[in-house]
């Protein structure tokens, strides 16, 4: 089988909404594993692959019983650095995005982390750099790359040129379907359009 397509694991989040608006990879995947907004950020993310023509799949695998902190509703374990710390997170979406990403003849997997994430160890250029070693010594060989990883979300938002009204589709709250207001995510989401001068 020749691998030619590039995907992009599409979480509905402004980092790889604009990501996919930049780059256009033939496929999206988005993941519902168990996360508390998962069914916001699923039409987030099928509305905006919609909009700009990528090939969405979703998948819903349930891992909610693994996770920790903000993202599940629960209390962060001992060693979370911050309330939404779950677990080898990153490891996982990814790993779970291949089993998909093998089936449908991907040689390249994005990933939407920005410089920022750095604040968590898998979320770093060097984590990225072994999660590609690791999986292209498997079978199909596939890349994972986070073409982002050295912008800010702001830069990256300038860089790519997402019109307004695609990237407000985003839904970036850790705790709920609705926007809490408070958490992280919520608090990243209103600091980028303040940034960027979207009211």
């Amino acid at each position: 089988m020749q691998r030619n397509k590039k995907a992009i694991l599409l979480s509905g989040g402004m980092d790889s909404i604009a990501l996919a608006y930049w780059l256009r990879p033939e496929i999206a995947i988005t993941l519902d594993y168990g996360q508390r907004a998962a069914e916001a950020e699923i039409a987030a993310a099928t509305q905006v692959a919609k909009l700009i023509g990528l090939e969405s799949h979703v998948l819903r695998i349930d891992c909610s019983s693994l996770g920790s902190g903000d993202l599940v509703g629960s209390e962060p374990i001992s060693d979370a650095p911050i309330s939404e710390w779950w677990p080898y997170r990153n490891q996982m979406l990814v790993t779970l995005a291949l089993m998909k990403a093998i089936q449908l003849e991907v040689s390249e997997l994005m990933v939407g982390s920005v410089k920022t994430d750095a604040l968590h160890s898998d979320g770093t250029p060097e984590f990225y750099i072994q999660l590609s070693k690791l999986v292209s010594m498997q079978e199909a060989g596939i890349k994972v790359t986070a073409p982002a990883i050295g912008m800010t979300t702001v830069e990256l938002v300038k860089k790519c040129g997402i019109p307004e009204n695609i990237l407000m589709y985003a839904h970036s709250c850790h705790k709920s379907n609705n926007p809490c207001g408070k958490c992280h995510g919520c608090t990243k989401y209103m600091y980028v359009k303040e940034q960027l001068g979207i009211l």
